[in-house]
C-alpha cells in the first residue's frame, strides 16, 4: 500500500509540473549585428621599426533574451551571447578546446524577476552597475550575482541592492587556505520621478559601500600580490534625467571616498577621494537634432597622497569611434600604445583605448534625417588630461561621421569614419614624434 501512495504521489508531482511548465510562456528578444573595421595606427607614436601596423578584420555577435514567464507578477530572466569572435576559422587550434566552447555561447543572464505584494526583487546573475544614467555605468562588463529589491513610497522608489563581486571561500576556490577575502557591493538608494505639463523626468542618488577584501595577506591568497591590502570605499551617486519641450538633459556625479589599509609595513596606508562627473543634452527639432557632452575623470596628482584615480567614465557609454569608445578598444581590438609614464602612486598607460580617465572632455554634436530611413550625423569631441605627469595635458580631439539607415524596422546598416588627431599628451615625458589615426567601420544590425 505504502508503494501504491508513493506512485500515487509521484505521478502526482510529475502532472503537477507538467501542467506549471506548459502554463509558462516564452519571450524572446535580441539583437545580431555583423561588424566591419580597419584601424590605421594600432600605436599613436611613430615608429620606423613597424610597431605602429595597422589592423582590419570583422567580428560578430549574437545576443539573445528569454523570459520565461510563469504568471503576470513572475518569470525568470535570461541572456546568453552566441557566436561573439571575430570572423576566423572556428578550431581548436586557434582558440584551444575550452576557449574555442567559450566563443560560442557565454550564458550572462539569468534571475527570478518577481514583482510580490510588498515590492519587486530580482534574484540571479544581472548586470552590474546599472543606476541612473549610462556615465559610470559596466552593464557591458561581467555580471555579477546580485539581490535586488525596489519598493514604491508614494512618488519615491527605494532600491536596495547586494552583490557578489568577488568570492574567494574556501568551499568553492580549493586552492585558497583563507577567509574574508571577498569583495562585498551593499547599495541604497531613491529614485524619484516627476512629470508636469512644462517638464518630465526623474532623480535619485545611491550610497554603495563596497568591502574588498580579496587583496588581502592571508595564506595561499594569489590575488594578494606584492603589496596586499583591505580597502573600504563609500560611492556616492546623485543624477538626473529631464524632458523640458524639445530638450533632453541628463547628468551624473560619481564620488568616492574611502581608505585603503596596506597589509605590509613598507607602504603607508592611502585615502581615496576620486571624482567623476557628466552632463549631456540633445535637442531635437524635427529633421535636425543637435546636442553636447560634458565629461570630467580626476586623474592622480603624483605629489597628491589620497588615491585620486579610483574612478573612470565606466564602460557603457562611448562617446567616439576612437576616443573614450570602450566597446571596440576594449572588447575587440586592445589598446592603442602611447608612452609609458610612471608617477609615485601607480604605472600608467597613456592609451587612447577603453574608460575614459584623467580626462576633461568636450563634445558637440548634431545629425539630420533627410528621410525616415536615413541619418546622418557629425561630432567634434576635444579633451584634455586632468593630470599631465610633467608632459603635455593636450589628448588631441576627434572628428567622427556616422551615417544609418533602416533597410527595414529591424535591419540597419551603419558606416562611420572617425579621425583622431592626437594630442602630445601621448608623448609622456619623452621626445617621441606622433602619428594621427583614424578608423573605417561598418556594421550591420538585426533587431527583433
Amino acid at each position: 500500500m505504502k508503494r501504491f501512495w508513493l506512485v500515487l504521489l509521484s505521478l502526482g508531482l510529475v502532472m503537477a509540473f507538467s501542467v506549471t511548465a506548459l502554463a509558462v510562456d516564452v519571450k524572446f528578444s535580441g539583437e545580431y549585428y555583423a561588424q566591419g573595421m580597419y584601424l590605421d595606427k594600432t600605436n599613436v607614436i611613430d615608429e620606423s621599426d613597424g610597431s605602429d601596423p595597422s589592423t582590419a578584420f570583422f567580428f560578430q555577435r549574437f545576443r539573445l533574451g528569454t523570459d520565461f514567464i510563469v504568471s503576470p507578477c513572475l518569470k525568470l530572466v535570461t541572456r546568453v551571447d552566441i557566436m561573439e569572435r571575430t570572423w576566423e576559422p572556428d578550431t581548436a587550434a586557434n582558440y584551444g578546446a575550452a576557449a574555442d566552447d567559450a566563443r560560442n555561447v557565454d550564458w550572462d543572464i539569468a534571475y527570478i524577476d518577481y514583482t510580490s505584494p510588498i515590492g519587486l526583487f530580482q534574484v540571479g546573475y544581472l548586470e552590474d552597475y546599472t543606476w541612473g544614467t549610462v556615465w559610470g555605468n559596466r552593464t557591458t562588463g561581467p555580471t555579477t550575482g546580485q539581490i535586488k529589491y525596489f519598493v514604491p513610497i508614494g512618488p519615491v522608489t527605494m532600491v536596495f541592492a547586494y552583490a557578489k563581486e568577488e568570492e574567494n571561500n574556501l568551499s568553492i576556490q580549493g586552492g585558497y587556505q583563507a577567509e574574508d577575502v571577498d569583495f562585498d557591493s551593499y547599495r541604497v538608494g531613491p529614485i524619484f520621478k516627476f512629470k508636469s505639463d512644462a517638464a518630465a523626468g526623474e532623480a535619485g542618488i545611491l550610497f554603495v559601500y563596497n568591502n574588498v577584501n580579496q587583496y588581502r595577506v592571508l595564506p595561499f591568497n594569489p590575488q594578494a600580490g606584492s603589496v596586499p591590502f583591505k580597502q573600504d570605499m563609500y560611492l556616492f551617486m546623485p543624477y538626473f534625467k529631464a524632458k523640458v519641450g524639445p530638450v533632453a538633459m541628463q547628468g551624473e556625479i560619481n564620488y568616492a571616498i574611502g581608505k585603503r589599509d596596506f597589509e605590509t609595513n613598507l607602504v603607508d596606508d592611502r585615502d581615496i577621494n576620486s571624482l567623476t562627473a557628466w552632463f549631456d543634452a540633445d535637442a531635437n527639432f524635427g529633421m535636425f537634432s543637435v546636442g553636447g557632452s560634458l565629461a570630467y575623470v580626476m586623474g592622480q596628482d603624483p605629489k597628491e597622497e589620497d588615491i585620486q584615480d579610483a574612478l573612470t567614465g565606466g564602460r557603457d557609454w562611448n562617446p567616439c569611434l576612437i576616443m573614450g569608445n570602450n566597446n571596440m578598444f576594449y572588447s575587440w581590438i586592445g589598446p592603442i600604445g602611447g608612452a609609458v609614464a610612471t608617477t609615485t602612486a601607480t604605472p600608467f598607460k597613456n592609451s587612447v583605448d577603453g574608460e575614459l580617465n584623467n580626462v576633461i572632455f568636450g563634445q558637440i554634436r548634431g545629425s539630420v534625417t533627410p528621410i525616415p530611413e536615413l541619418t546622418a550625423g557629425m561630432s567634434i569631441s576635444m579633451a584634455q588630461a586632468d593630470e599631465d605627469f610633467g608632459g603635455d595635458s593636450d589628448k588631441g580631439f576627434e572628428v567622427d561621421l556616422t551615417g544609418t539607415y533602416k533597410i527595414t524596422n529591424n535591419l540597419s546598416y551603419m558606416l562611420g569614419l572617425g579621425y583622431y588627431f592626437t594630442g602630445d599628451f601621448y608623448k609622456g615625458t619623452t621626445d617621441a614624434d606622433l602619428d594621427d589615426d583614424y578608423v573605417v567601420l561598418n556594421k550591420l544590425t538585426l533587431s527583433f
